[in-house]
C-alpha cells in the first residue's frame, strides 16, 4: 500500500486542511501553541471562536499554558473548561511548556505535573467540545496505562494520531541519572507507533496525520538549541517513524 504520512507540528495561530479524496471531503483545525509570545487566555479563546463557526470534523489544540504561567491545578482546570466550551470536538497535543519547565522550591516537578495533566485532560475516550469524537488511547494496553495522552481517531480514510514529543529535546536532559521519564515514554511511544501504522495498514487506510509538539524528522543540524556532543532526543523516534512510512 502506497501510504501518505503527515507529521504536523502544529506551529500556526488557526488553520484549517481538507481531506486528500473529493468523497471523503472534511475540514478539520489546528490550533497552535497560542501561547508562545503571551500568556493571554484570550489568544485560544479567540482561535476556538473562530473554529467554532466553522463545521469543522475536529479540532487540535496545542499547549494549554505558556512556560511564564503557574503549572497549578486552578490554571489547568480552568483551561480545560475553556476547551470543553467549544462546539467542535477538541483533542489537545501535549507542548513542552505545559509540564516539562514546570518547579516548586525543591526542584523540577516536572513528571508529577504531567501526571496530573494527563488526569485533567484525558479522562475518558472521548474529545472535549459539544461534538464528541471517539478516541482510542494508548493507555487501554496495560503496560502503557499512564500514557493517556496518546491518542489516535479515524476520519475520512485517514488515520490522526497525537504523540508526546515535547519540543525542548523531547525531555532528555544532559545531566546523568535524570531520564527515567525520557526512557519510559521513548519505550511507549515507539509501541504506540508501530500501533498506529499497523492499524492503518490493516485497514487499507490512504494515509496518518501525526500532531507533535516537537518534530523528530529535524536533523541535528536543523536544531539551533543542541550543544556540541549533546544527545538528539528525537533520534530514535525519527528512525522509527521513517522505518514505519
Amino acid at each position: 500500500m502506497k501510504q501518505l504520512l503527515s507529521l504536523a507540528m502544529l506551529g500556526a495561530a488557526l488553520c484549517a486542511a481538507p481531506a486528500s479524496r473529493a468523497q471523503d471531503s472534511f475540514h478539520f483545525g489546528v490550533i497552535g501553541h497560542s501561547f508562545s509570545g503571551s500568556p493571554d487566555e484570550g489568544v485560544l479563546r479567540r482561535a476556538l471562536d473562530e473554529s467554532d463557526a466553522d463545521n469543522l470534523a475536529f479540532v487540535v489544540v496545542n499547549g494549554i499554558k505558556s512556560a511564564a504561567e503557574p503549572c497549578s491545578d486552578a490554571l489547568y482546570t480552568a483551561r480545560r473548561d475553556l476547551l470543553k466550551e467549544a462546539e467542535n470536538g477538541v483533542i489537545v497535543s501535549l507542548a513542552s511548556s505545559d509540564w516539562v519547565g514546570c518547579r516548586n522550591k525543591n526542584g523540577s516537578v516536572a513528571i508529577e505535573r504531567l501526571n496530573r495533566v494527563r488526569d485533567l485532560f484525558f479522562p475518558d475516550e472521548f474529545s472535549f467540545g459539544a461534538s464528541k469524537v471517539p478516541l482510542f488511547r494508548q493507555s487501554v494496553t496495560p503496560k502503557f496505562r499512564s500514557y493517556t495522552e496518546n491518542a489516535r481517531w479515524e476520519f475520512g480514510n485517514v488515520l490522526f494520531a497525537t504523540v508526546n514529543l515535547p519540543a525542548a529535546n523531547n525531555h532528555f536532559l544532559q545531566d546523568g541519572g535524570r531520564n527515567s521519564e525520557f526512557e519510559d515514554r521513548l519505550i511507549a511511544n515507539k509501541d504506540w507507533l508501530q500501533r498506529v501504522f499497523t492499524f492503518a495498514a490493516q485497514k487499507k487506510l490512504a494515509g496518518i496525520v501525526l500532531f507533535a509538539d516537537g518534530n523528530p524528522l529535524a536533523q541535528p543540524n536543523q536544531r539551533p538549541f543542541l550543544l556540541r556532543g549533546q544527545r538528539d532526543g528525537f533520534a530514535e523516534t525519527r528512525q522509527r517513524i521513517v522505518t514505519l512510512a
